[in-house]
């Protein structure tokens, strides 16, 4: 058994053709970038590429596999370099019914262990999509019924940024996800908690105590892949050793969550989309404050205030740790420059935010840097809290 650095959610922007797949993505993400960059950069063990069904994004994992750079495991994941392993996976938007008799949607990151099984998949959900080119379309089902698809191709689902205003289930579908999925709860052994929540927001609920925790980057540049991770506690990098880590099956199991203090996320708490100011009242408002609006964004922090059912955190024992890191580019004073220079020395972003001394770090950046570095990784820095899409800002 040894450890390791999971980012599971990582999209791609374009394919190396040059297609669109997530819109919204830097043009840079692509199968190869990410896979080099976890490997050379960031020293993440097992990355989770989650728009892995997009036909153009098959083409290029099987032009990658030719490369010999890369191969399939038995166990599923595909290997880069014997560094990274790659799992292959597909956000999906599902259609539900939201709260107050809206219409709801939510986002789900799916996991295959095999191209085989990605290809099926993706020939199935061409039907329930209007573009199965494109990355995280909606979809005609729910993830009621998308779990058995999901299942028929050898796949895992997992709820994404489970408490976010849009495109979640807590955040505009439902108080518990057990009204979703019924008497396939016990299906979802992990949830994904996002960038605006932490495992102390997420243990006031108690229906999640049994489920496993993620905090991944859902990066959509390559700076920004291990802005969030985890470390497992595995025997290899592939497919089934993840699954046994995130079921916590035979000694597999995740050791630490890393991610954002919460209110660095873009929608920690609810912001005024009339006067533009983030609201921090103590009690969940529905009408600005400041300014009379009703057009506003729910923040996580007062969705869970809402739908909470415990009076306080209280973590089940085998609940592992959460961890507040800054990535190096969310650090005042830190630029593009800098960080090149820090990774020629010290080889990856693991080993400066977690294993060098402050006189290793002070060698090659000089003291002030290092001590925004240091202080960041300490919790010393005080957080603006984020909202509306507006990230969070250390001050």
């Amino acid at each position: 058994m040894y450890e390791i650095f999971a980012d599971l959610h990582v999209h791609i922007g374009r394919s190396e053709k040059g297609k669109p797949i997530k819109i919204t993505a830097a043009k840079s993400l692509n199968f190869a970038n990410i896979a080099k960059e976890c490997a050379e950069r960031k020293g993440i063990q097992v990355v989770g590429i989650i728009d892995c069904a997009s036909p153009y994004v098959i083409e290029d994992i099987e032009n990658f596999l030719k490369t010999g750079d890369a191969y399939e495991l038995k166990d599923g994941g595909i290997i880069y370099k014997d560094k990274v392993c790659i799992l292959l996976g597909s956000e999906v938007e599902t259609s539900e019914e939201g709260r107050n008799g809206k219409a709801g949607s939510a986002h789900n990151i799916c996991f295959f262990p095999h191209l085989q099984d990605v290809k099926n998949f993706s020939r199935e959900m061409s039907t329930h999509v209007k573009n199965i080119t494109l990355s995280t379309q909606r979809s005609n089902v729910s993830g009621y019924d998308l779990i058995d698809i999901v299942e028929k191709y050898n796949g895992i689902l997992i709820p994404a940024h489970a408490f976010t205003p849009h495109k979640s289930y807590y955040g505009n579908c439902t108080d518990r996800l057990e009204n979703i999925f019924k008497e396939k709860f016990n299906k979802i052994f992990a949830i994904e908690l996002g960038l605006s929540s932490d495992t102390f927001l997420a243990d006031t609920i108690s229906e999640l105590e049994t489920r496993t925790f993620l905090t991944n980057s859902d990066a959509h540049s390559l700076p920004r892949i291990a802005r969030e991770y985890n470390k497992m506690l595995v025997e290899n990098i592939s497919f089934k050793e993840v699954v046994k880590a995130l079921k916590n099956e035979d000694g597999r199991k995740i050791i630490a969550n890393y991610g954002l203090d919460p209110k660095l996320g873009k929608y920690h708490r609810t912001y005024c989309d009339d006067c533009e100011k983030t609201i921090e009242t103590k009690e969940p408002v529905e009408i600005c404050p400041i300014c009379g609006g009703k057009n506003i964004t729910f923040g996580v922090f007062d969705r869970i205030e809402l739908i909470k059912d415990k009076k306080e955190t209280k973590s089940p024992k085998n609940r592992p740790p959460y961890i507040y890191q800054v990535p190096l580019g969310f650090i005042p004073g830190v630029g593009g420059k800098t960080i090149d220079k820090l990774l020629n020395t010290f080889e990856t972003e693991m080993n400066i935010l977690h294993k060098l001394s402050k006189d290793d770090i002070e060698a090659v950046v000089g003291e002030k840097v290092t001590n925004y570095i240091i202080n960041a990784r300490e919790g010393k820095m005080k957080v603006q809290a984020g909202g509306g899409g507006n990230y969070g800002k250390i001050e």
